[in-house]
């Protein structure tokens, strides 16, 4: 009791530390500096999670630890606390918080008229890129939920403000409510923050795309290094800022592993690694994932089983988010299995109650207990440069620990406390004597079954009579027990008891339903802790194999490389129709065209009665992508197709079904001068960066018409709003671009601005342009503009007018990429006609067929069929329409789009003449590599089926234990076309 009254004093007293020494004080006598130790003993000590001390003992002053060991000297003017069987373990850590720091408002307004400028001066140009933010400045201590987060095992936070681009930096705090602001921040500008989400608070346009964001980062940083180098004569605060942080960890909010990939992809560009946000579904890349050398910080925000008791709602569920319900929880295993390093966030959660239940579920799935404990303390505080004050009990380190009962990672452990800066904070009482388990409980002449489950000091009850369940209730506070229950037919039943320690057994009074008083005995039979242990080791959870990619009609292995003779088929050469020829493809590519070829140990197809062509190509699509328009600006030359490919959109796998091998993703049509292209080898299974055509030409979206001119959405705030204005913006940007050519080559210095880097490769016929057009004034302009600055335009793709100058058409050298038969579907397209191919092919064009949407890409030979309906065009110049004229507009002939040996083994093996509607593509080929087999297809369909059923059946499973479920949801992906923002 002396013990307890001292460490009490002890404590009242420790409130001086927190004050200034050199501050003046008025409202008393300056108290002296308590210097006193406490020191904690017989404990299971973890230093850190891998240096382990049995029966030790951790001895602390002034809020820093001064001994930690099994043979610690203890000082007299120590207070003991004797921690015989319990546990200490370093405090928590989660770098990536919001606690404390007031969001920005929403900004005011809207319509349909964008904001396009600043609304800041002495700053960057663009509002979303805020670094001169230090959440320090918007950070006010919540001591409320503080106690939630350190009830959770947290001692310390690194909190930021969520919101915007580049969000400035964070502020370190110390969850220590009885410490002043100088003692328990730690660190003012701990980190500096980005993302890929734009502020609320401005209105601000630009980026309206993850394509944009990312053309936007890397500007900011070729800006900052301008700045930097003294060339600006204004002063901008945000780039001042940005260098200032320079030195600072550097933590990127990216989200899915798509997105992690892009933001290290950014840092590497400029030399920065970044600590990375995941999303959790880093499994399915785990190789390219460990590649980036990022250190992760993971959610735990594992999702809930769908609800699938109505069949009719779980068949819109799609098997890529059953399947990554079964699959999330191992991502922390597989990330540590792989040698990621990565810091665990309650980011994601709705409480940081929920923490330990989804840490236990992620040891379940074979995340070791010690890389959890890593990813709690010692990798955060290496993150955040603090290894040396805090993450760990090594001597002067911050006395942030946590006493429990047990095995932290244990369901049935308590924590009991959490020091900060050597603040205790009683979480449960240590005097609380546990009495959770199952017991037997006769009384009247009835044996009923009493199980103890929930908390140490908030049990919880279930009374049963043989099987049946009886309604009760349960109060257990200071050592008392009240519990009271009720049986049909008989009355109630209440029982007082004194609990004592070391006791198992539970004896009391029980007042019967007549009123009567009785002694009763509740006889213990379990403990809690063997019952949850042995319920743990019968939940196995069983996974589901991953794919490639990790969606419904993936591969269970890539595909490779196959030696391949066609024999007998019917050969489409691209030029001739070569009838009963074979076709040897040997390495990736086609070896040898002719009749009676020897296998040489290729697998041989008897293809007789079938048609082989090379594979279509679709010269404008918008399939396999995340964004499609940047509109926030007039131009936007500087964003990439390429850095929003989307390698699991299952129109690919559609697309090869339907013999499309390569196709060329464009950027919308919302603006003038849109984005980079990104032609696309269409492989099923591999990464974005995989599927990118291996040194493919440089190609550029422009636009012509009513979308750029924004004649169809009322918004009257960016110029051009005329078929005029649009040419002045043409010629407005090559001006500029030819000026900012002749600076960067005369030597001088000059800013690196992507965007007229991107309109200098044009002027220097390093790029080309497919140009979205529809009337014949505006083509004849588009092309006088290029003659003006001495370039050809490549392609008018639509052209739906062409062949109203199909001439004027062939005298520049521009290409078309038309459609069969679409007309009158917008005003600007009324005077087309579906004998457009025919008559630009007459006058000498290159014509292509294509697509511009997701379901006509699937039957590009039908389209190409029309034209020989409309126009008389024949078989082999239709069928150039999608396969050797794309090609030829998209500079790749010279590998693909016939069948010639030496190119590249990109085929196509049809049931029948490829113009039919009947024809099915039976093989599809990419460099040899078999992405569509029309019989693997079948066994997909019946894999897939196979598995939901499955997942369905373990999510039936859930529900019936009585977890929590989530009502299902269709996660359709959105279809693009050109005018989708």
């Amino acid at each position: 009791m002396k013990l307890k009254l001292l460490a009490l004093f002890l404590f009242m007293s420790s409130v001086s530390l927190f004050a200034q020494d050199y501050f003046p004080k008025n409202d008393g006598v300056k108290a002296k500096k308590n210097n006193n130790y406490t020191a904690f003993t017989n404990a299971k000590i973890y230093v850190t999670p891998t240096q382990v001390i049995n029966n030790g003992t951790l001895l602390i002053q002034n809020g820093k630890v001064v001994q930690v060991g099994k043979s610690v000297s203890i000082p007299k003017n120590a207070v003991v606390e004797n921690l015989d069987g319990k546990s200490i373990y370093p405090s928590f850590i989660d770098v990536f918080s919001g606690f404390g720091v007031e969001l920005p408002k929403k900004a005011s307004g809207g319509g349909r008229s964008a904001q396009y400028g600043p609304s800041r001066e002495g700053f960057y140009w663009n509002d979303h890129i805020m670094p001169e933010k230090d959440a320090i400045n918007s950070f006010t201590y919540d001591a409320k939920e503080a106690k939630e987060l350190r009830n959770a095992g947290f001692g310390t936070i690194n909190a930021h403000i969520e919101d915007g681009i580049a969000r400035g930096t964070g502020v370190l705090v110390a969850l220590n409510d009885e410490a002043s602001e100088a003692q328990r921040i730690l660190s003012d500008k701990s980190a500096q923050y980005f993302s890929f989400e734009k502020s609320v608070a401005s209105r601000q346009s630009y980026p309206g795309s993850l394509m944009g964001t990312m053309a936007l980062m890397r500007q900011m940083y070729y800006d900052m290094d301008w700045y930097s180098k003294g060339n600006v004569d204004t002063k901008d605060r945000s780039l001042e800022a940005l260098i200032a942080n320079k030195g600072l960890t550097q933590i990127y909010a990216a989200g899915d592993n798509g997105n992690v990939l892009r933001a290290d992809k950014i840092g590497d560009l400029f030399g920065i690694q970044y600590t990375i946000l995941a999303g959790g579904d880093e499994y399915e890349r785990i190789d390219d994932i460990k590649a980036s050398n990022a250190k992760l910080i993971l959610p735990l925000d594992f999702p809930d089983a769908f609800d699938v008791s109505n069949p009719y709602e779980a068949k819109y569920i799609a098997l890529k988010d059953m399947r990554h319900w079964n699959l999330a929880p191992s991502n922390p295993k597989v990330l540590a299995d792989n040698g990621v390093d990565f810091s665990i966030t309650l980011h994601g959660l709705k409480s940081p109650k929920e923490l330990k239940g989804k840490i236990m579920k992620a040891i379940s799935y074979g995340l070791s207990k010690t890389k959890a404990l890593e990813a709690l303390t010692t990798v955060p505080a290496e993150i955040l440069g603090k290894s040396n004050e805090i993450g760990s009990l090594q001597v002067g380190n911050q006395a942030n620990f946590l006493i429990t009962s047990g095995d932290i990672f244990d369901k049935e452990t308590t924590l009991y406390e959490n020091w900060v800066q050597g603040t205790k904070n009683v979480i449960e009482s240590m005097d609380v004597i546990d009495i959770r388990g199952d017991y037997n409980l006769a009384v009247n002449g009835s044996t009923y079954t009493v199980s103890l489950t929930g908390d140490a000091d908030k049990p919880k009850s279930e009374i049963k009579k043989g099987d049946n369940k009886v309604d009760s209730k349960i109060d257990y506070s200071a050592d008392w027990l009240n519990i009271s229950f009720s049986e049909d037919n008989v009355g109630s039943y209440r029982m007082v008891a004194h609990v004592m320690p070391g006791v198992e057994n539970i004896k009391g009074n029980v007042v019967l339903p007549n009123g009567d008083e009785t002694s009763a005995i509740m006889t213990k039979t379990s403990s809690f802790e063997e019952k949850s242990k042995e319920k743990e080791a019968a939940e196995k959870p069983q996974l589901m194999a991953l794919t490639y990619p990790n969606v419904g009609y993936g591969f269970k292995k890539k595909p490779e490389q196959e030696n391949i003779l066609f024999k007998n088929a019917t050969v489409w050469t691209g030029q001739s129709i070569l009838e009963n020829t074979d076709v040897l493809i040997k390495n990736g590519k086609i070896s040898k065209v002719g009749k009676d070829l020897r296998a040489g140990g290729a697998t041989v197809v008897d293809a007789t009665g079938k048609h082989l062509t090379a594979g279509i190509i679709d010269e404008h699509t918008h399939i396999a992508a995340l964004a499609i328009n940047e509109g926030g600006h007039n131009s936007s030359a500087e964003v990439r197709m390429e850095d929003v490919v989307d390698p699991k959109d299952v129109a690919i796998y559609r697309d090869l079904a339907g013999g499309v091998t390569t196709a060329q993703l464009l950027h919308g049509s919302a603006n003038p001068i849109g984005g980079q292209s990104a032609i696309l080898r269409l492989k099923w299974g591999e990464s974005a960066e995989d599927m990118i055509f291996d040194n493919s030409p440089k190609f550029i979206k422009f636009a012509l018409g009513e979308n750029v001119k924004q004649s169809n959405w009322g918004s009257y705030s960016r110029f051009p709003q005329t078929r005029m204005g649009v040419e002045q913006v043409y010629t407005d940007y090559f001006q500029r671009a030819k000026e900012y050519d002749a600076k960067k080559k005369s030597g001088e210095p000059y800013r690196y601005d992507e965007e007229m880097e991107t309109l200098a490769e044009i002027l220097n016929g390093e790029r080309f342009i497919s140009c979205h057009s529809y009337v014949q004034s505006e083509i004849n302009m588009m092309m006088k503009v290029a003659e003006k600055f001495d370039f050809r335009v490549n392609t008018f793709t639509h052209i739906l007018e062409g062949y109203k100058v199909a001439d004027k058409m062939a005298e520049h050298g521009v290409g078309g990429g038309t459609f069969s038969d679409w007309w009158a579907y917008k005003y600007e397209v009324n005077d087309a006609i579906p004998y457009n191919a025919a008559i630009m092919t007459s006058q000498g064009v290159t014509v292509a067929i294509n697509s511009d949407d997701a379901e006509m890409s699937r039957r590009l030979n039908q389209e190409a069929g029309k034209t020989v309906k409309y126009g008389g065009m024949s078989e082999i110049e239709a069928w150039k329409t999608v396969t050797l004229n794309p090609a030829k507009l998209l500079h790749l002939d010279d590998r693909v789009g016939s069948i010639q040996e030496g190119k590249d083994a990109d085929v196509v093996l049809w049931t029948d003449h490829p113009l039919s509607v009947y024809a099915k593509a039976e093989k599809t080929l990419i460099e040899g590599k078999v992405y569509f087999d029309l019989e693997n297809d079948k066994k997909l369909r019946e894999s897939i089926k196979k598995e939901r059923n499955q997942l369905i059946g373990m999510m039936l499973n859930e529900k019936k234990k009585g977890e929590k479920t989530r009502t299902p949801v269709q996660s359709k992906k959105q279809e693009f076309n050109c005018d989708t923002l």
